[in-house]
């Protein structure tokens, strides 16, 4: 037997230590790496396993007008969730939970015993307070409730098109809900809680973790309520009187291009939504429809002639004998023999499409398609919201004498109501384009900071200030003595101009159907909104827009001018009065007077007496103030 030397038993024990050493310092290397190293890692993928998360939606952001009254805000709507491996008795659960809601036991049995983590109840989503109180009282475990809310619209279907709509998750559909989706949006927080790992029981050793939601910007608009209330209730009450296919208004600042209230029909609630054709809640009409202008496109071609010094309004003369022939087609006056002899302001007044024509062959083809789109028709205005059309213009290679005659009164071209107003506007506004726009701010609702401001765009100078006051003098005049009468209110001077256009369908013009309309501003001399008002094929009246068109927009015009705080005047032009229409009379100055001595004057008015006195100490209307032949006056005597 070999006897082994101690030399190489020490050697092997060595080696044994050696090797020992070196296993044990590489795992305390390894434990070392994985307690220091992948620790945190390791604890949270542990954590991962074992937390259960209940969301938490942020408040979408409100939606206020130029004043801050809210039009569009939210409205708590919890949601229920559920963790199944936490529900004890899933039948019944399924059964108090339908109950509640109202809703199938066996839909909400198969959604709490998925094999999932947690599961959002469908029947249980934005839920009212008044549910979600009753859920929280049968104490169901495995039953979460979190905080939710929904869009809400106070004002029901008003301002409808241009606010538009949120979808199931409170993300914008249509309209500025859309447009300015991003800023309005909030962030998710969450409640998160510990499980052990099958998911059963609550780890009490573990705090809940609280990471907060964060709320949307709030969206400051331009929009006036007070305005926008004046043109819902017009719009209704036109609808009820005219049964028309549809209705437009739109309400801006010339002098900026702040829209001040848009509205059109038909209508809807945007909480609603569901119930309309989609047609109605996807087309804001207008910025989204176009059609031939009429009479109303017949200022830019009177702003390109006086800016060209192509005409003189008072000492220029034209012959309307009812009809012109162009290129060999007649076009036609409205009035069927014409209007005679006329200056061309008359011509304005009269809105005669002969003198027009005129107008548009003194321009040439050339001068005034450049004109046209110096006014922004036949592109978009860029105003902030979506759907915007371009309108259609002919092609200048395509413009022949009929064409260049046709396009100078408003027929054959294609526009849209956002673009005539802010073409109007720097018709009147000293001759500046604007791009129109309807938000104004986004504010932080937690510090208040302004996020985001809208300033006025200038887009460019298209007439002279000295046209600007032209056109306003000769537009104050077709309200005052021409086809706009209708739209005449006292103390409140507006200009404007009416538009009567035959609509047409697969390239011929429909019988009997036409859209009227009306556009005008106030005060004549220094405006301060413009309003443009079209009714599309109203029934059972006459088809002329100073009849239908422009009583409602004067109408929208006055009370929205006193509305806005702006004082009336004493002294504006005068009314030209048909032979129908009862004279206007200046109110005389009573205060003073004795019963007696006015009841002897020779006045052509009705007196109404309150007191017992010997002398009048007040009246109504004040003095001055116009109103018609026979109107009652009321005085208070000493």
């Amino acid at each position: 037997m070999k006897r082994v030397s101690n030399v190489t038993v020490r050697k092997r024990l060595v080696f044994i230590l050696l090797s020992g050493i070196v296993i044990f310092s590489i795992m305390d290397v390894r434990l070392g790496y994985v307690q220091f190293g992948l620790g945190d890692m390791l604890t949270n993928r542990a954590k991962e396993l074992w937390s259960r998360s209940i969301p938490f939606e942020g408040k979408r952001g409100k939606i206020v007008d130029r004043n801050g009254v809210p039009i569009a805000i939210n409205q708590s709507a919890p949601t229920i969730f559920v963790i199944p491996r936490q529900v004890k008795d899933p039948s019944k659960t399924a059964e108090k939970l339908g109950n509640v809601l109202k809703a199938d036991r066996e839909n909400i049995y198969k959604e709490i015993t998925k094999a999932t983590s947690i599961v959002r109840i469908k029947e249980g989503r934005k839920i009212s307070n008044e549910k979600a109180n009753a859920v929280r009282r049968l104490g169901l475990s495995g039953v979460y409730i979190a905080e939710d809310s929904k869009r809400y619209y106070p004002f029901g279907s008003y301002l409808s098109h241009v606010l538009g709509f949120t979808g199931a998750d409170n993300q914008g559909v249509t309209g500025l809900e859309l447009y300015y989706d991003d800023a309005l949006s909030g962030q998710k927080g969450a409640v998160e809680f510990y499980t052990d790992a099958k998911g059963k029981k609550k780890m009490s050793d573990m705090s809940d973790e609280y990471e907060p939601p964060k709320n949307g910007l709030d969206l400051k608009l331009t929009i006036d309520t007070k305005v926008q209330t004046i043109i819902e209730r017009e719009l209704d009450n036109a609808e009820k009187k005219y049964h028309p296919d549809g209705l437009i208004a739109i309400a801006m600042d010339p002098n900026t291009g702040e829209i001040l209230g848009m509205s059109s029909r038909p209508t809807y609630r945007p909480d609603n939504y569901k119930y309309v054709p989609q047609k109605v809640y996807n087309r804001n009409l207008p910025i989204w429809s176009t059609y031939e202008p009429g009479s109303t496109f017949k200022i830019i071609t009177l702003a390109a002639a006086l800016e060209e010094k192509k005409v003189n309004l008072t000492k220029d003369k034209f012959y309307d004998s009812g009809a012109v022939e162009v290129g060999g087609v007649t076009l036609h006056c409205w009035k069927r023999g014409g209007h005679g002899s006329e200056t061309f302001l008359e011509v304005v007044q009269n809105s005669c499409n002969p003198g027009f024509v005129e107008l548009g062959e003194r321009l040439g083809k050339k001068t005034l398609f450049n004109y046209i789109r110096k006014f922004g028709f036949g592109e978009k205005t860029g105003i902030d919201l979506s759907g915007e059309a371009s309108g259609i213009l002919f092609n200048s290679n395509k413009v022949g004498p009929v064409e260049l005659a046709t396009t100078a009164f408003g027929q054959g071209v294609s526009v849209t109501p956002i673009q005539q107003v802010a073409a109007v506007s720097a018709a009147i506004n000293g001759g500046i384009l604007y791009k129109p726009y309807i938000a104004k701010e986004l504010v932080d609702p937690a510090t208040g900071e302004v996020v985001m401001r809208k300033t006025p765009v200038a887009k460019r100078r298209v007439i002279s200030e000295s046209t600007s006051k032209q056109i306003r003098y000769a537009l104050e005049t077709v309200v005052a003595q021409g086809t706009g009468k209708n739209a005449y209110v006292d103390g409140y001077p507006i200009g404007g101009k009416t538009g009567t256009a035959q609509k047409a369908k697969n390239g011929r013009y429909l019988e009997n159907n036409y859209i009227l309309s009306f556009i005008g501003f106030a005060p004549a001399n220094n405006p301060k909104i413009v309003v443009y008002l079209a009714v599309d094929n109203p029934k059972n009246t006459v088809q002329f827009g100073g009849q239908v068109a422009a009583p409602i927009a004067g109408t929208i015009i006055g009370d929205s001018l006193r509305a806005m705080g702006i004082k009336p005047v004493k002294k504006q032009m005068e009314k030209e009065k048909s032979y129908f229409e009862t004279p206007n009379v200046t109110v005389p100055d009573l205060i003073g007077q004795t019963k007696n001595d006015i009841l002897n004057d020779d006045y052509n008015f009705k007196l109404d007496v309150s007191g017992s006195g010997d002398k009048v100490i007040k009246q109504s209307p004040e003095p001055g103030a116009k109103v018609e032949e026979g109107s009652t006056i009321r005085i208070y005597m000493k």
